[in-house]
């Protein structure tokens, strides 16, 4: 079967189990180890995209976007949602969704591993993005130097 063909024939059956879960004749076991790995590095990678990001933009041009664009149109920085365009590009790239069914995606581990997952993802991500504070570091001594 073809790529497109073969999710098409997952996205049924998943929809066959969700019926006959519905009609309680089906049990579902929890995710296995491996899911849950996968369940939390699709959440993670990313939230480490978008904490990068977020981080690198306010620190580098916070200060000129808010006393610019933020004052014409009345918003604050942190009015941007980064983190759709990170998961779209995330997804384009080929991140994949974690295959589970509708029961598994909603048992506690699974949410529990999809939290810690853009977690951890944003705060490894924040803190790779406060590199352009190496940046600014140089320009306070200059001024304290000088007085």
């Amino acid at each position: 079967l073809h790529s497109t063909e073969r999710s098409c024939l997952l996205r049924e059956l998943h929809r066959f189990e969700s019926i006959a879960i519905a009609q309680e004749k089906l049990e579902v076991a929890p995710p296995s180890p491996g899911q849950l790995k996968h369940v939390f590095f699709h959440n993670a990678v990313p939230f480490v995209g978008f904490g990068f990001l977020d981080n690198a933009i306010m620190i580098a041009a916070g200060t000129q976007i808010e006393l610019s664009i933020g004052v014409i149109l009345g918003i604050s920085t942190m009015a941007g949602n980064l983190a759709g365009y990170v998961e779209a590009l995330a997804s384009r790239l080929g991140l994949s969704i974690p295959d589970l069914t509708p029961k598994q995606a909603d048992m506690w581990q699974t949410r529990l591993s999809a939290h810690l997952g853009k977690a951890i993802g944003v705060t490894i991500g924040c803190i790779l993005g406060m590199f352009p504070l190496l940046f600014f570091g140089d320009e306070e001594e200059k001024l304290e130097e000088k007085k």
